[in-house]
């Protein structure tokens, strides 16, 4: 049986859940300003366009390149063994955690098909993400859970992948992942948060979503770039003097600090 090989301090199930609903424009900013350059899983789309917003802890899967000789049919078997990790990720992965799988990035065979997600489902896990592809994807396009990947391929994992070890650091589209870093899907893509930024974060990016809808309203009503975005801080005042008269969309372009 797997057993886990780190074990992490509790984190608070309402930063995650803020998380979930934060948009990936403001994480990937508000983490460049802390210097990381590049959280975003790059190239990864979603199976089902209408799964597509998660967050969760990630629970990591290490493949390397599969071998004639150990990577056989045979290792797919009704039971616990050491050649089928794989198996072990999808039942013992707890619940509201993301498994995230370094293939390498390589999608010329499938990380999985559809049978281990919709068991994963089941089980409660968040979602599932490789840099790779997945088999069964008319499947995937279907069923309600978050599933990111490449492409979709047929080929079976076993003809180029092996699932060498589970909840260690990993790549995944040549980011760092960490096992228990918060793992945010929405329609755009997947950001990676490391842990320790993570309530941090659901603050800053909660408070820069409501700054950019503000900005979205001014510029759509005509105003330039310049002036308005970035904001100054005339408008960032006139921004507080908005939510505090209501955050009405349709007094964004009049209300004013100060008047």
């Amino acid at each position: 049986m797997y057993e886990p090989k780190t074990k992490l301090s509790p984190l608070d199930p309402s930063v995650i859940r803020r998380l979930k609903d934060v948009s990936s424009g403001s994480l990937t900013t508000e983490l460049f300003k802390k210097g990381l350059r590049q959280c975003f899983l790059v190239g990864l789309v979603p199976m089902n366009k209408d799964a597509v917003r998660f967050a969760g802890e990630a629970f990591t899967m290490r493949m390397i390149p599969a071998r004639e000789d150990l990577d056989t049919i045979e290792t797919l078997t009704p039971y616990p063994n050491a050649d089928n990790l794989q198996w072990e990720a999808v039942e013992n992965i707890p619940p509201g955690h993301v498994l995230v799988i370094d293939s390498r990035n390589d999608p010329r065979a499938a990380s999985a098909g559809a049978m281990l997600p919709t068991r994963m489902k089941v089980r409660g896990a968040a979602a599932i993400v490789t840099d790779g592809a997945f088999r069964d994807g008319q499947e995937l396009a279907r069923l309600d859970f978050p599933a990111y990947a490449r492409q979709v391929t047929a080929s079976t994992r076993l003809s180029y992948h092996r699932v060498a070890d589970l909840n260690i650091p990993i790549a995944c589209a040549d980011v760092a992942v960490y096992p228990g870093d918060i793992i945010v899907g929405d329609g755009d893509g997947i950001t990676v948060v490391p842990r320790h930024l993570a309530a941090e974060m659901a603050d800053l990016c909660e408070r820069r979503d409501q700054l950019e809808k503000y900005l979205s309203y001014r510029i759509s009503a005509g105003e330039p770039l310049y002036g308005v975005y970035p904001p100054t801080p005339a408008v960032r005042a006139d921004f507080e003097a908005w939510k505090k008269a209501g955050a009405d969309p349709a007094r964004a372009t009049t209300i004013r600090a100060g008047a």
